[in-house]
């Protein structure tokens, strides 16, 4: 689970605009640029180059 602090801080690192935690599924999910990023070991993965597009 990641800390209301470390959300509060992250945005999308293509666009720089807010991002939605998914929990359930453990994604962070940016809707304008229409990109999921993984969470592993409770790890944010905010490379674009491995987000998953939607």
């Amino acid at each position: 689970m990641i800390s209301d602090d470390l959300l509060d801080i992250l945005v999308c690192p293509k666009c720089k605009n807010e991002i939605e935690y998914d929990k359930e599924n453990s994604k962070l999910i940016c809707h304008n640029c229409r990109l999921k990023y993984d969470i592993k070991d409770d790890i944010p993965i905010m490379l674009i180059d491995e987000a998953e597009s939607f």
